[in-house]
């Protein structure tokens, strides 16, 4: 089997549950939350080629430096602006309407540029704290990418390099580990997919 039928095979499960929601012709919104290195861009990716949909990156809403305090970091799920995610797009995703939002600049360590979103019945929300309890009742389809620690310390090095890998390991991981097991982010999915073995 192909590296593209084995994620293809892997990844049904999703495309025909969102394929369902498709033809009830209603505005549906999709969270794919999971594990660093699980492949919630790529699957995210695989969804935007196959069907007309919006797909919005937590990693656009990563905490300014202002807000990284250690009361915020400490707090399960703190370690995004939810509250500017919240006003931004959850406020309008259903709304039918055009709307926009900032996009968070790493490099420069600020807000950067602006999105401009119309409205369609498929919107994707890709990334870890994707499924943060705030916006929950509105989810029409929650999806967790799970990754074992040996592969997702492979993938992480492959992309990022050793420098980002020891930074993953020693914040942004526990981090994540915490959110996901406080709010019950796997065991409240309604599909559970193991990537470890997904390639490509």
């Amino acid at each position: 089997m192909t590296c593209k039928a084995k994620k293809a095979e892997a990844f049904r499960p999703v495309f025909d549950a969102i394929e369902r929601l498709d033809r009830q012709g209603m505005t549906a919104v999709i969270a794919i939350d999971g594990r660093s290195g699980s492949g919630k861009s790529m699957l995210s990716g695989l969804i935007q080629n196959r069907i007309d949909c919006n797909v919005f990156h937590m990693d656009d809403f990563f905490l300014q430096p202002h807000q990284r305090t250690e009361e915020r970091l400490a707090e399960p799920g703190g370690n995004i602006d939810y509250e500017r995610f919240m006003s931004e797009v959850i406020g309008n995703i259903k709304s039918g309407r055009e709307f926009e939002y900032r996009v968070f600049d790493c490099s420069a360590g600020e807000l950067g540029g602006t999105v401009r979103v119309a409205p369609k019945r498929i919107n994707i929300i890709e990334g870890v704290y994707s499924m943060h309890p705030l916006w929950y009742p509105i989810l029409d389809l929650k999806v967790f990418l799970y990754v074992n620690e040996a592969v997702q310390q492979e993938r992480i090095l492959e992309r990022s390099g050793e420098e980002k890998l020891k930074r993953f390991i020693g914040e942004w991981i526990p981090l994540e580990e915490k959110y996901f097991s406080t709010f019950r982010i796997r065991e409240n999915s309604d599909i559970v997919i193991d990537t470890s073995a997904v390639t490509g």
